[in-house]
């Protein structure tokens, strides 16, 4: 699933070609995980200038200038392909908007985990239900190590399970999480509860430190992952632990460690990350 870098990538193409154009048709196939029909898509869109795209989470937000907007979430395997209208659906292509100055904009997805919903409000109030409950952005001043240790002393979770939980901190996902705990020296399976306000301190600074790196690579292509113009995101190249059960750390030559969580795998050099 795309995580933040790779959503803040996307959205960063998205506002770079569509910010100033006029959708003038829309359609949806209702193959997405949440959809619109394909008459309140085009009555929704039909002629509404788009003035931004944004991101909340692993959200993206299209605002028109009336500051009501598009809700998109690529799911497992969305993404987005913008060319010149041929009038041809391309395959897995689930949703489509046709811009004013000819292109064709195309929200296409292989397993339709996507999801698309109109924000008939203020988009940027962040008071759709989709948007409502989600945590604090680990880019923003709110996400540091007082708050991590605040609003984790009541929970048992293991450490790497609670910063995934996108109710606590969003956009954090697999891959990130586990750089992340591998740089702040934290083993995955450590109750949250346990860390001290220096560990905290610690993790937060390297989820920071991980995701800037990321995005600057472009994120992490996998197996599907693609920004908009179909270039893939560089940072796997720069990963010290994820997918590399069984390899030397690159710190201290010990074996890392694979185990699930949640039916999730953590990665973890058991040396350099002792469970304490």
């Amino acid at each position: 699933m795309p995580e933040l870098p790779e959503v803040t990538t996307i959205c960063r193409s998205l506002d770079r070609q569509l910010r100033g154009q006029v959708i003038t048709g829309a359609a949806s196939c209702g193959r997405l995980r949440v959809d619109v029909d394909s008459v309140s898509l085009q009555g929704f869109c039909a002629g509404k200038c788009i003035s931004a795209v944004t991101r909340r989470a692993k959200y993206l937000l299209v605002v028109f200038t009336d500051r009501s907007g598009l809700i998109l979430h690529l799911g497992m395997t969305g993404s987005f392909v913008i060319t010149p209208d041929d009038g041809q659906a391309r395959p897995y292509e689930r949703a489509y908007f046709l811009l004013a100055d000819g292109r064709r904009w195309r929200f296409c997805d292989i397993r339709c985990f996507g999801s698309l919903q109109l924000c008939p409000g203020d988009i940027q109030s962040c008071t759709h239900p989709a948007l409502a409950d989600l945590g604090l952005e680990p880019l923003t001043g709110d996400f540091n190590g007082s708050s991590l240790h605040r609003l984790s002393r009541n929970s048992r979770t293991p450490v790497k399970t609670w910063l995934m939980d996108q109710h606590n901190v969003v956009g954090v996902g697999n891959i990130y999480a586990n750089e992340a705990l591998f740089q702040a020296g934290i083993n995955p399976a450590t109750p949250v509860r346990r860390l001290g306000l220096q560990r905290c301190r610690r993790l937060a600074a390297a989820v920071k430190t991980i995701l800037q790196a990321a995005i600057a690579a472009g994120g992490t292509t996998i197996s599907d992952y693609r920004d908009v113009d179909g270039s893939e995101g560089h940072f796997r190249t720069a990963l010290e632990v994820y997918g590399r059960a069984g390899e030397p750390c690159p710190r201290c030559g010990d074996s890392i460690e694979r185990l699930l969580q949640g039916g999730r795998a953590a990665f973890f050099c058991p040396r350099c990350q002792p469970r304490r």
